[in-house]
């Protein structure tokens, strides 16, 4: 009996096929595409029901376009956006353009299986009192001009007020 029918879309060949013979052993048939191109004719050939989301594919392309896609054509696909760069901003856009979930790497085929479980909302979440940092707004910030620029250094320093050099050692010290 299958599980389901997933679609991971994940621009790192060796975590996409990793992950991809992880959900086959649990049941579920699996189509790997590693890229924006041709999600939209994979969905309607393949017809999956779940679909694991990379937020920042290869070539500058964004996860976002092919969650708003796949909820196009299937709004009752359980989709979870995974990301190595997660920002408060990409989490609410995702969830807005059709994401069930959003997860931060490292991620692993229990977490994600956990996430497309979790289809409602929550309204007992633990509400947290500690106020946030001035380094975790700062990078807010950071990140949010970075996905505004499409990920364009010298144009996110430029709106940001920083020397370009600048803006990259800080993120070399977030490791994006």
């Amino acid at each position: 009996m299958s599980a389901g029918r997933l679609l991971i879309v994940e621009d790192d060949a060796v975590f996409a096929r990793t992950l991809g013979r992880s959900f086959e052993r649990r049941g579920y048939q699996v189509e790997v595409l590693n890229g924006p191109e041709g999600v939209e004719e994979a969905a309607r050939r393949f017809a999956p029901d779940h679909a694991v989301i990379d937020l920042r594919l290869g070539g500058g392309a964004s996860g976002l376009t092919c969650v708003q896609m796949l909820h196009a054509i299937d709004p009752a696909m359980r989709i979870v956006v995974l990301t190595g760069f997660a920002s408060i901003a990409t989490a609410v856009e995702a969830i807005k353009l059709g994401a069930t979930n959003y997860l931060t790497k490292p991620a692993n085929t229990d977490d994600i299986e956990a996430a497309f479980a979790r289809v409602a909302g929550d309204p007992g979440a633990d509400i947290a009192t500690r106020a946030t940092s001035i380094k975790t707004l700062e990078w807010e910030h950071i990140h949010q001009t970075l996905v505004d620029t499409d990920f364009n250094i010298s144009e996110a320093a430029r709106r940001l007020g920083l020397h370009r050099r600048t803006l990259a050692r800080k993120l070399e010290k977030r490791h994006i």
